[in-house]
């Protein structure tokens, strides 16, 4: 099974790179992509998880998964299905 993970803006910048597929096994859930992105783009880390607290996702990033964000599904803990697309979109606030 292998998904298509994609990196938009200031990400895609990060990552260097654009998109990337990722073989993953039955059952993989979008926390265990992002340890598995972590371990190939480690430099990501301090862009996506928070260092200062417990170790979440950052309320500046958004994760899609076949243009569903997470929340609306089953967060972290959404298991992924082969060639599912997921996206990582950085948010800029501001006013």
């Amino acid at each position: 099974m292998s998904v298509t993970v994609k990196f938009v803006g200031a990400l895609r910048r990060v990552a260097d790179k654009s998109m990337m597929k990722i073989s993953c096994s039955p059952n993989f859930s979008v926390k265990d992509l992002i340890q598995k992105i972590l371990l190939d783009i480690p430099e990501i880390k301090k862009d996506i998880i928070n260092q200062q607290t417990d170790g979440t996702i950052k309320n500046t990033v958004l994760i899609l998964v076949n243009d569903r964000e997470i929340s609306v599904l089953n967060g972290l803990d959404t298991i992924l299905t082969n060639e599912d697309e997921i996206v990582f979109i950085p948010v800029a606030h501001g006013g």
